[in-house]
């Protein structure tokens, strides 16, 4: 899919599904793609893990681990910068309040909120809200929190 140039050969990588896995038959189904521009699409059933995050006085996310992430809030905690972040990294992040409920929750200075301050989360015990971010540039990472998930 790319125009060669010399001693280099570009094209796209493409993975298929076979129900018969010693066969490669044109049966096959094509479940993912990397272009030679570096587009990947992934077909049917993509998936990102939730990794979990340990509830501390301060908690800083890895977003070159994951994408996704829950945090039971197990007393009051600083959400840190991110660490690896990358220009148009996307995910949400699981606010999990503990059995005693009433934690707070601070955030470092690079996630943004519209009309520029971070909503209230919910405080009762075992509420769940959810933050969704994507990153802008390496210090600004444009958020929203839906809150009360049952």
């Amino acid at each position: 899919d790319g125009t060669s140039g010399a001693d280099e050969f570009r094209g796209a990588v493409r993975y298929y599904h076979s129900i018969d896995a010693l066969t490669f038959t044109s049966n096959n189904t094509e479940a993912m793609r990397i272009t030679s521009a570096g587009v990947v699409t992934v077909k049917k059933g993509a998936v990102a893990e939730i990794d979990t995050l340990t509830s501390a006085s301060t908690v800083t996310p890895d977003f070159a681990a994951s994408c996704n992430f829950t945090l039971t809030l197990g007393t009051n905690v600083t959400l840190a910068n991110p660490s690896n972040v990358t220009a148009g990294q996307t995910g949400s992040i699981f606010l999990v309040q503990d059995g005693t409920g009433s934690r707070t929750l601070t955030l470092g200075s690079n996630y943004d909120f519209a009309g520029g301050t971070a909503p209230t989360l919910s405080t009762a015990a075992g509420s769940v809200d959810r933050l969704d971010y994507i990153v802008r540039t390496s210090t600004s990472i444009h958020c929203v929190v839906t809150a009360l998930y049952s």
